[in-house]
Order: C-alpha cells, then structure tokens, then sequence
C-alpha cells in the first residue's frame, strides 16, 4: 500500500525536487505538498497543496487527520547563513518543528518521519578529512546547534517512544531548479547561475576552502532510498553521515571554465568563511553505504556538465 505523505516546507531547495519525485513514484493525490506560503510554482500547481506554518502544532495534526498521513518529510528549516542573521527564530522554527512531528509519531498519529541534518552538526575541532560518523561535534552556527540537538531528540524518541525517524547528514547541495537559499555551500549553486549570465563570479569564500557536496539528484535519491529501506536495516536513529564529493572554488571553476572558456572568478570571503572554516572537507560515509546500500551517481565532472545543459 502506498504510504500519504506531508512533506512540510516543500518549497525549498530541496522540497521542491523532493515532492515532484515522490509523486512520480507514489501518485499525485497521495503526496501533499506544504508551506507557509501559496506561491505559484510547480509544486503549488501540480498536486494537493496546503499553507501550513510548520510553528503550529494543530494546523500540522489537522493536515495529518484530513489527509490520513503516515509519513512525514520536515524540510522547514532556517540555513546556516540566514540563521546568524536571527538566531532565536532560527532556534524556534528548527526546534519546534520537529518536536511536533516527533509528538504525532509518539501519539501513534503517524509511522515515519524523515528530518534532515547537516553537516553543520561538526565543529571546529571535528577531524576535517574523512570525518567519522561518530567524533567530536561542537558546532559553531545556531543552524549546526539546531542540527546537533534535532539529532539528539531524534534519537531520543525512538529510543524512549519506539518512534521510526530517519534522518542524513546532508553535505553542500547542488540543484539547477531552485535559486541559492541561504546556505554557506551555495556559492556552488550561484557560481553556475553567474558564469553562465555574466562569465565572472566573486566568490565569498576562499579558493582553497574545501567542502563536501552532493548533486541534488543524489540527495533526492539518498532520502527516498533511506524512507524506503526495511526498519531493520536502519541501524542509526540519529542521522547518518552522508557523502558524493569534495572540491574548492577553484576546483569547481576550473570545471567550469572546460565549458565557458571565458568564465572568470574572483575571491572576497565574508562571514561565511567562519562558517565554511569549520566544517569537514570530507565526510565518511561508510555507515549508510553498509546499512541501506547508498550509491552515489554524480561527481564535479559529470555535475557541471548537467548543470551547465539544464541552465543553458
């Protein structure tokens, strides 16, 4: 039997793909699409869609009766850049959202969860290559706190509640349909967006700051794959480090300029550098690639190509 599916937030970066592939594979009519406001996009037009604040415990247990709802997918979220600018609303919303879907799973209301993570749960003194599943984490942005306390109460709740959430470490994502949103890793998005508009970009980061990232494609795949696999195969109930490829600004420019000859970058790091400074520059993953068989598809070579063809 088909699962009904609420994905809240689903028009975000990664909500958008999210909810076009889920309805491809489970139908239209059993994935409702929400977010705090009705805009008029693919997601609002192409199926069931409902304005909910994902701050208010009852317009969410409504949606949940109405729709008869046995998967959550919480994707609202205040990323790491816009979060600095307003820590305790960023605080409020990542919180609170969560605790309350984790209470309609532990009231019995729902069956599974999937809430992101990030990278951003690491801190300065995580060992930066290779970072482990399990290490240090002190995170230093209200996102990465926000992150690294989510991951505790997820656990937390299967553990106490016997609640089924499953939850990735999502590194730097990188989509051709929806613009930048916020994020430190974005300059990978924006980079493609000015190259092939204006052939010049400046970079707010610095040319050898090295970072984990992810085609969209792969993210949108990974999520699906872990909501799908059998309970028993998921062994973490925390959030699972997740990883595809690792590049700098001039790495990724470099790649670039194979495609656009005259592209040109230029480097002026701002406060995201703090931000970018202490996160991985790799991640490994082994435990998602053991439990559930995650494989990734994309690599910086093929994923500058599909990016350059689809903004082109």
């Amino acid at each position: 039997m088909n699962p009904k599916i609420l994905i809240i937030g689903a028009c975000g970066q990664i909500g958008t793909e999210l909810t076009q592939k889920l309805r491809k594979l489970y139908g239209t009519e059993n994935v409702i699409a929400s977010d705090i406001r009705k805009l008029n996009t693919d997601v609002v037009n192409s199926g069931p869609f409902e304005v909910v604040n994902a701050l208010d415990f009852n317009q969410i247990e409504h949606l949940v009766e109405v729709h008869k709802i046995t998967d959550i997918y919480l994707m609202a979220a205040l990323l790491s850049a816009t979060a600095e600018k307003n820590p305790a609303f960023a605080w409020d919303l990542n919180m609170n959202s969560l605790f309350h879907v984790l209470n309609l799973a532990k009231a019995k209301k729902i069956k599974k969860i999937f809430w992101p993570s990030s990278i951003a749960v690491f801190g300065p003194t995580t060992p930066k290559e290779n970072t482990p599943q399990y290490t240090v984490m002190e995170p230093s942005t209200v996102y990465g706190i926000s992150k690294q306390a989510g991951e505790r109460w997820c656990e937390y709740y299967h553990n106490i509640y016997g609640v089924d959430v499953r939850s990735i470490r999502y590194p730097g994502l990188i989509s051709w349909s929806t613009p930048p949103g916020g994020g430190t890793t974005d300059y990978a998005v924006d980079i493609f967006y000015k190259a092939i508009a204006d052939k010049k970009y400046e970079c707010f980061l610095s040319s050898e700051t090295k970072m984990p990232m992810m085609y969209m494609d792969d993210a949108i795949e990974a999520t699906i794959q872990i909501m799908q696999a059998p309970v028993e195969e998921i062994k973490i109930h925390s959030s699972y480090n997740l990883a595809a490829m690792s590049f700098t600004p001039t790495e990724i420019a470099a790649e670039i300029k194979k495609h656009i000859p005259e592209f040109e970058i230029t480097y002026n790091p701002d406060f995201r550098q703090k931000i970018a400074d202490s996160w991985p520059a790799s991640i490994d993953d082994a435990s998602a690639r053991e439990d559930w068989n995650w494989k990734h598809t994309f690599d910086l070579k093929s994923m500058t190509k599909d990016m350059i063809e689809h903004l082109s």
